[in-house]
This record gives C-alpha cells, structure tokens and sequence, in this order.
C-alpha cells in the first residue's frame, strides 16, 4: 500500500470537508457553492481552531481536539482565509461562489 505526499498549496479544490492533519488544513483550499456546509475534523493529536483571519469574519470554532468536527455554512459568496488559532502557520482559504 503506498501513500501520497499531501498535495502541493494549488488551486482551490472543489470540496466540502477539510481535514486538519499533521499541521495542516487540506485541501489548503476549497471552492464551494452558497448554501454549502464545510465540515473541517480535527485528525492530529494536537488541539487546532478554524477562524476567520479578518477579525470580523464567520469561521470562530472552539478549541478542536482529536476527532472533533466543526461546521460552518456559507451564506454568501467571498473568499474566506482561516487559519489555526493555536498555530498561525496553518492557513487554509475556502471560495464561495454564487
């Protein structure tokens, strides 16, 4: 059984779940229609958050432990950057188109 190396930072990826694994949101991006649900579920051992960078954006999730999940859904159409609260390094960007 071989494994792939998780996909370079790229186009948005037509998706509706994220997984925060190894440090990481992927896909880092993900373009979905209004009125979508995104679920992100946190797969590291470590606590993650999922929150909007602007201060007064949508995405504020609590503190995720392992296994846990988050939804949030789009309403409107933008461009929405997150990133882990925790560990700012970890960024992720989710389209929303009409």
């Amino acid at each position: 059984m071989s494994t792939s190396p998780a996909a370079p930072a790229g186009p948005a990826v037509a998706a509706n779940a994220v997984d925060i694994k190894e440090f990481a949101f992927g896909p880092q991006s993900v373009t979905v229609k209004v009125g979508t649900t995104v679920t992100w579920t946190n797969d590291d051992q470590d606590p993650h958050t999922v929150t909007s960078q602007s201060g007064n954006g949508p995405l504020k999730s609590s503190t995720l432990q392992k296994g846990d999940k988050f939804q949030y859904t789009f309403t409107k159409a933008g461009t929405f950057d997150y990133l882990c609260t925790i560990h700012p390094f970890m960024t992720g960007t989710v389209v929303v188109t009409a």
